[in-house]
């Protein structure tokens, strides 16, 4: 049940900028940004699950690609042993490989960024789809992409416009991830979560801010103290 808020840029020699929000059971032992995966993927970094060995995040500066991946409810009645990690999908997609028509992981929402544009592929077990962003500023969640059903995209989509791109800082969206802790973690409009009264073993526990354009690609990343509280100036690490 992660988040993302994404700005794309009318033209494309203005970068793209996101905010992505990562929810996890707190006892599944990650590894923040960093280049993880030197052999398979030289140039590649991200944020790496050590369970698996995938990515939730990456990037690749040379290429100026970035990937993020979001759980989304898979409808497919596959055994566990039938599919593979969802964190291999954000490593091939930095590498110009989009997911293929019948990806083999659970449902997922892909949040691709490079020069061509920004693109969401969505897969829920049974069908794939792919959705160009138009400019402007979306946000996805474990639906479709500015979907009102979910409650956290209905309460704070409109204030995320309202307040528009954000610059090098993002102070502009990180005043509203300030407004959205006013809530409770435990509130279906929170973005910054608690999961688990919805049957989820999972709270927010990082989150990073990317800036992907002509000139490279910049990413930072913080980890919150406390699983689900919102934390300010945990953002930092370039």
């Amino acid at each position: 049940m992660c988040t993302v808020i994404v700005a794309v840029p009318e033209s494309s020699r203005q970068p793209v900028r996101l905010i992505a929000v990562r929810d996890e059971d707190p006892d599944r032992e990650w590894d923040g940004l960093g280049p993880w995966w030197v052999q398979q993927h030289p140039g590649a970094i991200g944020v790496r699950d050590r369970r698996a060995g995938g990515a939730w995040l990456a990037a690749d500066p040379q290429r100026r690609r970035l990937a993020v991946v979001l759980n989304r409810e898979d409808l497919s009645a596959r055994p566990d042993d039938e599919v593979t990690t969802r964190g291999a999908l954000v490593l091939e997609s930095i590498a110009g490989r989009s997911p293929e028509a019948v990806p083999t992981t659970r449902g997922f929402n892909l949040v691709e960024v490079g020069p061509e544009g920004v693109s969401v592929v969505s897969w829920d077990g049974l069908a794939r789809r792919e959705q160009r962003l138009e400019p402007g500023i979306h946000m996805i969640a474990h639906d479709d992409v500015d979907d009102r059903r979910t409650a956290r995209i209905d309460a704070w989509l409109d204030r995320f416009r309202a307040a528009g791109p954000p610059a090098g800082a993002f102070d502009e969206w990180l005043a509203v991830l300030d407004e959205a802790a006013a809530l409770s973690p435990q509130d279906d409009r929170a973005i910054i979560r608690d999961n688990r009264p919805f049957g989820y073993q999972t709270l927010s526990l990082l989150l990073c801010t990317a800036c992907v354009g002509p000139d490279g690609v910049e990413v930072h990343y913080g980890a919150l103290d406390r699983p689900g509280v919102w934390q300010r100036d945990a953002i930092g690490a370039a």
